[in-house]
């Protein structure tokens, strides 16, 4: 017979390992399949969450995997590929398992793609970065180069300036008329340099960042590189389940509640899977936040059919 828990997540994350550990402490029967690939895996290390400061993001997930299973949690290194909504959930992964849940987690994130410049993807995470609050302590003060992927990247540049007074914004492929004049203003007011031209390429010495080369020739000394990856949410199974998505300038998303319930009965979404911005704390409190709404579904829902076996109408 198809196994059957209470809840299934998908997605062994930051959201999807709190999510399974409040439903483990509830007693609830939970199987988490993760396909391990977390977002933050090119990062050494993960900053700005109280207590966990500086810890590497699969220390950190290795201990939520402990953490799980000293209350009966079950999980498997595994990828879902189908899901159907009937009494039950039915979830199918790619090793050919089948379980049937009351309720889901779905917390698969979203994938970075990265602008195509040589050298890019490779020091992504390293000398490569997106996000000043995660990164930008550990690089005060050096070199900032910020590789434009929008118009929209101005918003970065300026932001990097907190963490150092010397940064180049490179165009790339955005014209400067792209750029506002309230853009121009705010750049020249942080003391921002603006650089028109195509980036070429990253240069690097002794496995370490230390310029940006433009299609002209032109090499710009930098020892950190900024920009903003392009969000791409999986959202393919909450899609196949029928849940309503909103448009933002980041992709599309689910629409939840306050719990991270989505448009579907039964299925809550948490961490990345519902917004570009989440960051490790705020997937680990979404799953939370997730789980809790889902034992007091269950409570309610089992607890409504028990009187109406006892008075039936």
């Amino acid at each position: 017979m198809t196994e059957k828990y209470a809840v299934v997540v998908i997605g062994g994350g930051a959201a999807g390992l709190s999510a399974a550990l409040v439903l483990g402490r509830a007693r609830h029967s939970t199987l988490v399949i993760d396909a391990g690939e977390p977002r933050n895996a090119p990062a050494a290390h993960m900053q700005g969450y109280l207590s966990r400061d500086g810890m590497p993001p699969a220390e950190f997930l290795a201990a939520g995997r402990e953490e799980i299973a000293r209350y009966g949690v079950e999980l498997v290194r595994d990828r879902v590929v189908e899901v159907e909504k009937g009494e039950d959930f039915t979830v199918v992964s790619a090793g050919g398992r089948s379980v049937r849940a009351r309720r889901l987690v779905v917390a698969t994130g979203l994938k970075d793609e990265l602008p195509a410049v040589p050298g890019v993807a490779e020091r992504f995470g390293r000398d490569v970065l997106h996000c000043p609050f995660c990164h930008g302590w550990e690089v005060r003060d050096q070199p900032f180069g910020v590789l434009a992927t929008s118009p929209a990247s101005v918003h970065q540049a300026l932001m990097v300036s907190q963490w150092s007074k010397d940064v180049r914004f490179f165009l790339h492929t955005v014209a400067e008329e792209e750029l506002s004049d309230e853009d121009l203003r705010r750049l020249a007011a942080a003391g921002v340099d603006v650089v028109p031209g195509e980036v070429a390429e990253l240069v690097t010495e002794d496995d370490r960042l230390t310029g940006v080369r433009l299609a002209g020739g032109t090499t710009h000394p930098r020892s950190v590189l900024f920009t903003a990856p392009r969000a791409v949410p999986q959202t393919g199974l909450l899609e196949r389940l029928g849940a309503e998505l909103h448009e933002t300038p980041f992709g599309a998303y689910p629409v939840v509640d306050a719990t991270g319930l989505t448009t579907v009965p039964g299925v809550w979404a948490a961490g990345n899977a519902v917004g570009f911005a989440e960051q490790v704390v705020h997937a680990a409190s979404g799953g939370y936040r997730a789980a809790s709404a889902i034992v007091g579904d269950l409570l309610m829902t089992d607890l409504d059919a028990a009187a109406g076996r006892r008075n039936p109408a």
